[in-house]
């Protein structure tokens, strides 16, 4: 580790990784740049919904973080404690003050499991009949309460805060409900989905093609409708509808919770944060409005739009091209980020809706059909393609 890097990148997940390997492959390795990261290992987090339904070992989502960072890069492992953008320089938990010419925020999301009372004490845990994909630690028990259920209710939230993939809390409710048909006990199950946002998808095509599959697969749904408490001991969920009212007590035999989030502590209380606590970016450039030589894209940013591996792989270029520019003495550069997003919205274990849209919620779909169509051909490109093209394509800057 040194004291100065002409790039700093804080995060080494799925953006900061992406910014680090395009940075060096169009500089020809000639930028000096550090990544901040105190994780040994990276993971691949899209596919914990297949991992929660049994198709994957939660193995085949982890890979070593040192294999990852870009030929010619620093790794400094540790983690950030204050930024001070006045000064170029962030301080870091083990004591060291790191200058910089250019800053990258890619310091992913923030899990807040402390704020539904009863829920990091009992997640995962065996017995409890709670569960959550939002964890590699507590994937495989999201598995084990599906196979396990013969009878009874099972219920699946998601909050109205943002989330990792917005998509994910309703994949893997559909995917156990397919379980439940195929194993013979759907009749036994009856499968709740509550969710604190007003819809099931925010997006008009999509939400469309949604409602129908659960209306088709008999689900009980809640909208508007926040877990607020969980009651391990007798087994009680509690929410409470986001417009007010008196608080809904129901019972569950399995319950998989999508825990609150939001921007990591050190970005929330630093200089760079916008009121919403994320790094206080422009939407199309990625640049930070305030300090010009700090960027920032991926889940930690403002940008308005879904917080997803697809976001990140159309920012990524965008955020290096401007950032380039800067470095060049240019004001700008040519590209644009649209908001464009993706969300494979799993239906079943051989269907997939294909969600692909931008800033104003217009369907911005890659192929020549009707995306808003369950597909298996789809689902394949979800569980075995996007893997590979986040391994071999995304991550070492080629796509």
């Amino acid at each position: 580790m040194k004291d100065h890097y002409q790039i700093l990148i804080v995060g080494g997940g799925a953006a900061g990784i992406t910014v680090a390997a395009r940075l060096t492959n169009e500089s020809n390795g000639s930028y000096d740049i550090g990544i901040i990261e105190p994780s040994e290992k990276h993971y691949y987090q899209p596919l914990w919904t297949l991992v929660g339904a049994g198709i994957f070992p939660r193995e085949e989502s982890e890979r070593d973080e040192r294999d990852l960072i870009p030929y010619g890069n620093d790794w400094i492992q540790d983690r950030v404690a204050t930024f001070d953008p006045d000064n170029n320089t962030v301080t870091t938990e083990s004591g060291n003050t790191i200058g910089y010419d250019y800053l990258v925020v890619s310091a992913g999301i923030q899990i807040d499991w402390g704020k539904i009372p009863g829920l990091a004490e009992s997640v995962g845990k065996p017995g409890t009949g709670v569960c959550s994909n939002y964890s590699y630690d507590t994937v495989s028990s999201t598995w084990d309460n599906i196979r396990g259920l013969k009878g009874g209710t099972a219920i699946f939230t998601q909050p109205s805060t943002g989330v990792k993939c917005a998509g994910a809390p309703q994949k893997i409710a559909y995917l156990a409900e397919d379980h439940f048909r195929r194993s013979g006990n759907r009749k036994n199950v009856n499968v709740v989905f509550c969710s604190g946002t007003g819809g099931i998808f925010g997006v008009k095509k999509y939400a469309d093609a949604l409602y129908d599959v659960i209306a088709r697969k008999e689900m009980e749904t809640h909208f508007a409708t926040e877990l607020v408490a969980l009651r391990p001991d007798s087994k009680e969920a509690v929410f409470e509808p986001t417009g007010g009212g008196d608080q809904i007590v129901m019972s569950y035999d399995m319950i998989h919770v999508t825990p609150r989030m939001s921007a990591p502590n050190f970005i929330k209380n630093s200089p760079l944060a916008a009121s919403t606590g994320w790094v206080d970016v422009d939407q199309y450039t990625t640049q930070h409005k305030r300090y010009p030589n700090v960027f920032s894209c991926g889940d930690s940013s403002s940008l308005p739009t879904s917080k997803t591996a697809a976001a990140i792989r159309k920012q990524a270029p965008v955020l290096v091209e401007h950032l380039m520019a800067e470095i060049d003495g240019f004001s700008l550069g040519r590209e644009v980020y649209d908001g464009y997003t993706s969300c494979p919205l799993v239906t079943g274990y051989n269907s997939l809706i294909l969600a692909e849209f931008d800033y104003d919620k217009k369907p911005k779909e890659t192929f020549p059909f009707n995306q808003a169509k369950e597909r298996y051909s789809m689902y394949a490109m979800k569980a075995h393609g996007l893997p590979q093209l986040y391994w071999h394509g995304m991550l070492r800057g080629r796509a």
